[in-house]
């Protein structure tokens, strides 16, 4: 199977999110297991910053943007030694220091560049034919199913390749104003509801889900929620007319990456055949945020964006009541000013039950996630999620709101039977949230059933294998099945 993977961003390379690890992840498991991949990016400023050994290809790519024609060169660097990485590089578009923007928001410019990415990836491709799946990711791509669909004869030489397309956060659809329509160089029969139009707005994503042959997201449940009003994001009448296309498909996990085991970031390694140097992490968790050093008390971690997404509504609106517990709660995240406000204020009014950092520190991620006992995801939606992923194989035991990702992910603890992994609520409320953390301290002081619940979450395996299958056998399907028509 021969796959290029397309993406704005790819871990180690460059990285905002989270979707720059599952694409990453997942192209390694497929080589790992006997495809042959290659990776398409913009050439950032933080990929020559950052030392990586690149290589002149030769490769130059040309592109219409409106009435313009604009150059690009394609670079490589490899991940691996089976796994290269084409880069492309059009510095006036992509030499910036921000991947999508800077601290006053979006670049002004966003639709422009990525459109000229998807073109010129169209280009590579065309270049470095025969592709058997052109997997794109996100809005930032989405036009990849688009032009090579609607401009059949521009690129005769992948059209037998077939377009699949995932989205990792359907919030995110990439919307631009009606005067960026030039740049695309399409009729203006494609402006309109039928297709790329919404909302008298051009909508990037909208196109790659009509025009794609088939379309992904990233866990069972959000394939499901997109289909609806409610998580649909004014896309779920679209998503509906294609739902036969549609996979939900899990995310998987790098071991290598987030191991108690092996992870060089924690104060001592530990396994679940010895926990002892989770204690360690936990009083070194306890020190870092100032909190007493107190082994017998529950401690709270969030890594979080500190957005409504991520259920910081219910969290505030639950707070009060949870610092009445006899608990201690540590957080990690950047977000909207409000909640890093009110958030500093809790913090100074209960320095022995909470401590609060804005910012994001990738160290102190990992040692939230070996030293705290539990994990707190309230998320309003979340499509995969992956830190509850990691919690479990830290024997941090998550508590999750049921939705998406989290939803497959963590089975509810039964008191009875003593199965589970962690703790579920479902209505989005601070008191949902309360009851749930309620359950969860209350059995920690059930040392014996505590250490079951952390054995049944350490055992849990979600490694990238599992879902590299299932997306092969996708790619095998859509190589039998006749390309998706034009919608």
């Amino acid at each position: 199977m021969k796959v290029l993977m397309v993406s704005s961003e790819v871990f180690p390379l460059a990285k905002t999110g989270g979707l720059a690890d599952v694409v990453g992840a997942l192209s390694r498991t497929l080589v790992r297991v006997g495809n042959e991949v290659a990776l398409a990016m913009p050439a950032y400023r933080t990929i020559f910053k950052n030392g990586f050994q690149l290589e002149e290809t030769g490769i130059p790519v040309e592109v219409s943007i409106a009435s313009r024609r604009v150059s690009g060169m394609i670079l490589r660097t490899w991940l691996g030694e089976n796994l290269p990485v084409y880069l492309i590089r059009a510095d006036p578009y992509f030499l910036r220091d921000g991947l999508y923007g800077n601290s006053q928001g979006d670049y002004p410019d966003n639709a422009e560049r990525f459109t000229f990415f998807s073109k010129a990836a169209l280009e590579l491709a065309r270049k470095t034919a025969p592709w058997n799946v052109i997997h794109c990711h996100d809005w930032q791509t989405a036009l990849i199913p688009v032009l090579k669909k609607i401009r059949i004869h521009s690129y005769p030489e992948i059209q037998k390749s077939k377009v699949l397309l995932t989205i990792h956060n359907l919030a995110y659809q990439g919307n631009f104003p009606a005067s960026a329509w030039s740049l695309l160089n399409l009729d203006m029969q494609y402006f309109t509801p039928r297709y790329l139009e919404f909302y008298r707005n051009i909508n990037f994503l909208k196109g790659g889900i009509l025009f794609s042959d088939a379309f992904t997201t990233v866990s069972k449940k959000y394939a499901i929620e997109i289909k609806t009003t409610e998580y649909g994001c004014g896309l779920d009448g679209v998503i509906r007319d294609r739902e036969r296309d549609l996979h939900g498909i899990l995310n998987g996990l790098d071991y290598k990456e987030w191991n108690p085991e092996t992870d060089p970031h924690i104060k001592k390694n530990y396994g679940d055949q010895d926990l002892d140097g989770k204690k360690s992490c936990k009083k070194e968790l306890q020190e870092i945020y100032n909190l007493p050093p107190e082994p017998s008390v529950p401690l709270i971690g969030m890594v979080s964006r500190l957005v409504d997404q991520k259920g910081l509504d219910i969290l505030l609106e639950a707070m009060g009541d949870l610092l009445r517990l006899d608990l201690q709660f540590v957080v990690l995240g950047t977000g909207e000013e409000r909640y890093e406000k009110l958030l500093a204020g809790l913090c100074h009014s209960h320095p022995l039950r909470l401590g609060v950092k804005i910012g994001f520190d990738n160290t102190l991620a990992h040692k939230i996630e070996a030293g705290a006992d539990l994990f707190l995801m309230p998320s309003k939606y979340e499509p995969c999620g992956l830190n509850q992923i990691y919690s479990l194989k830290y024997g941090t035991i998550p508590i999750v709101r049921s939705t998406g990702g989290l939803d497959d992910t963590i089975e509810d603890h039964n008191p009875l039977t003593g199965t589970g992994n962690g703790f579920k609520f479902n209505t989005h409320s601070g008191h949902a949230l309360l009851e749930a953390v309620n359950r969860a301290t209350t059995l920690y002081s059930n040392t014996e059933a505590w250490h079951q619940l952390m054995a049944n979450a350490m055992a849990c395996d979600f490694s990238w294998e599992k879902s590299a299958i299932e997306y092969f056998a996708l790619y095998l399907q859509l190589l039998k099945t006749p390309s998706h028509p034009l919608p």
